[in-house]
C-alpha cells in the first residue's frame, strides 16, 4: 500500500482544507470505486433494460444470478487470495519481481481449473433445468470473475490502484453497452453482456500485469510450496469472505427467500436493506485509507527503522506510543464518520425508502443494517493492523469465530421472527470487534517484547 500513501502524502502536503477534501476523495475513490462502479452498472442494466424487456422477471433473474456468482467467486478465490498477497511482498521485498509473473499463472491456472470443475458440475446437476445458453454463461461468468479477483489482488500488491478503477470503469461501461444491446434475448442477453464486458475487464488487467513483469519462465509452484507459503492465510481468506456472505445464504434459502431461477434464491425482506447499508459505509473506507496510509505507516515504518538502525530504548518507546495512537485515531475516526452515516440513517432514512420507491417498512432492518456494516469496517481495519503486526493466528482466531458467530445468531434471528433480523449480523460483528480491540491492544502492549524475542511465526 506504500504507492497509495504516498500519493496520499503529497496531496496533504499543500495543507489546505481542498487539500484534506481531495485526499479523502482520492482514498474514497480508490478504496470504493469498482465497487460503486459494479453496482451502479448492474443498476443501470435493469433501468435501462425495464422498458424494453417483455419479462421483466428476466431483470431479477438477471441480477440474483450475478450477486451468486460474485458471492461464489470470492468466497472460493478467498482462499488463495491472500496467500498470494503475501506471496508477492515477500519476492518484491527480495528483490526477485522475476519470480512473481510465473506464480501469478500459476494462480490463474489453478483457480481456473477449480471454479471451472466446480462450475461444469453445478450446471450439470442443480441448473439441469434451465437453458443451455443460460448454463455456459453462468460458467464463463463464474471462471472469469474468479481470474478478475486474482488479477485485482496482484495489481493492488504492486500499487497499481488508478489501473485497477480504470480497468473497472470501462469493463462495466462494456457490461451496460452489450447487455442493454443484447437484452432482447432475454435473461441470455444481459449475461451475455456481463460476460463480455468482465472478459474485457479481465484482459486489461492480465496485459497490465504482463507488461509490468517479466519471467523467463511461464509457470512457477513456489506460490504453493510450504517453504513460502501461510497455510493460516488460506483459512483466513475463506473465512473472512465465508463470514460475510454467511447470514445472506441463510436468509435467501430459509422461509423468508424465494426462489428466483433453478436453485437461486433471494430474500427481498434481507437483501435490500443490506444493499442500501453498504453503500452507506463508502465514507468510513476513505476515512480508514487515508488515516492508515499517511499517519500509521508512517509511524510504523519509522519504528522498525529505529529498531534496525540500533535506536535506543526510549527512542524505539517514544515512535511505538506514536504508532499506536494513530493507529487508535484511525479505528476511532471510523466510528466518528460512520456514527454520522448512521445517524443521518436514523433521521432520514424513511425519506431515503421513499425517494427509491421501497416501502418504509424496511427501515428498522436498515437501521440495524447500517450499524453491522460500519461493525464490519471497524473488523476490517482490526485485522490490517493484525495483519501488519504478522498475528496471523489472531486473525485466523477472529475470523474462525466470527463465523461461527454469525452462523449462530443468523439462525436463533431467523427462529424469533422479523424484528430481530440483521442482528445476528450485527452482534457477531459487535463481538469479534471487541474482542479484537481487546487482543490489538495487547499485542501493542508486549510489541518490543515480540519484536526483540519471538521470531517464530505468530
Amino acid at each position: 500500500m506504500a504507492g497509495m500513501g504516498f500519493e496520499l502524502r503529497k496531496i496533504l502536503r499543500r495543507d489546505s482544507f481542498s487539500s484534506t477534501m481531495w485526499a479523502y476523495v482520492y482514498a474514497g475513490i480508490n478504496s470504493a470505486g469498482p465497487l460503486l462502479l459494479s453496482i451502479v452498472g448492474i443498476l443501470l442494466i435493469g433501468l435501462i433494460s425495464l422498458p424494453m424487456m417483455n419479462q421483466p422477471v428476466r431483470i431479477v433473474q438477471f441480477q440474483v444470478s450475478v450477486t451468486y456468482l460474485i458471492a461464489a467467486s470470492l468466497i472460493i478465490t478467498g482462499a488463495v487470495q491472500l496467500l498470494f498477497t503475501r506471496f508477492i511482498s515477500d519476492r518484491l521485498f527480495q528483490r526477485r519481481p522475476k519470480r512473481v509473473l510465473p506464480s501469478y499463472n500459476a494462480v490463474c491456472l489453478v483457480t481456473t481449473a477449480v471454479t471451472g470443475f466446480l462450475g461444469l458440475i453445478l450446471a450439470i446437476t442443480l441448473f439441469k433445468d434451465e437453458s443451455v445458453a443460460y448454463r455456459i454463461l453462468m460458467l464463463m461468468g463464474f471462471v472469469i470473475l474468479s481470474n478478475v479477483w486474482i488479477g485485482v489482488i496482484f495489481l493492488a500488491s504492486i500499487k497499481q490502484y488508478k489501473v485497477i478503477l480504470l480497468a473497472f470503469f470501462v469493463g462495466y461501461l462494456i457490461t451496460v453497452i452489450f447487455a442493454v444491446l443484447l437484452n432482447f434475448l432475454g435473461l441470455e442477453g444481459l449475461l451475455g453482456g456481463f460476460v463480455i464486458g468482465h472478459l474485457v475487464l479481465l484482459t486489461m488487467l492480465v496485459n497490465l500485469i504482463n507488461h509490468n513483469y517479466y519471467s523467463e519462465y511461464y509457470i512457477s509452484w513456489d506460490v504453493f510450496d510450504r517453504r513460502f507459503a501461510y497455510p493460516s492465510l488460506i483459512f483466513v481468506g475463506l473465512l473472512f469472505n465465508l463470514g460475510v456472505w454467511l447470514d445472506k445464504f441463510m436468509f435467501w434459502f430459509s422461509a423468508t427467500g424465494q426462489t428466483v431461477i433453478g436453485p437461486l434464491r433471494a430474500s427481498v425482506i434481507y437483501d435490500i436493506p443490506v444493499f442500501i447499508a453498504y453503500l452507506c459505509i463508502i465514507p468510513g473506507l476513505a476515512v480508514f485509507l487515508l488515516r492508515l496510509e499517511t499517519d500509521f505507516m508512517k509511524h510504523y515504518a519509522d519504528f522498525y527503522k529505529t529498531i534496525r538502525t540500533g535506536g535506543t530504548l526510549d527512542e524505539i518507546q517514544i515512535i511505538r506510543n506514536n504508532m499506536v495512537s494513530s493507529g487508535r485515531a484511525s479505528l476511532y475516526e471510523i466510528i466518528k464518520i460512520q456514527a454520522v452515516v448512521t445517524l443521518l440513517i436514523f433521521a432520514f432514512g424513511d425519506k431515503l425508502l421513499r425517494l427509491i420507491g421501497i416501502s418504509t417498512l424496511y427501515l428498522p432492518l436498515l437501521k440495524i443494517d447500517v450499524i453491522a456494516a460500519s461493525l464490519q469496517i471497524l473488523f476490517l481495519g482490526i485485522l490490517n493492523f493484525f495483519f501488519y503486526l504478522d498475528s496471523r493466528r489472531t486473525v485466523l482466531i477472529l475470523t474462525a469465530i466470527f463465523v461461527v458467530l454469525n452462523g449462530l445468531l443468523t439462525w436463533i434471528t431467523l427462529y424469533l421472527g422479523p424484528d430481530t433480523y440483521g442482528y445476528g449480523f450485527a452482534g457477531a460483528l459487535l463481538f469479534v470487534v471487541l474482542l479484537g480491540v481487546y487482543l490489538l491492544d495487547r499485542q501493542f502492549e508486549i510489541l518490543e517484547y515480540k519484536t526483540y524475542m519471538l521470531q517464530k511465526n505468530s
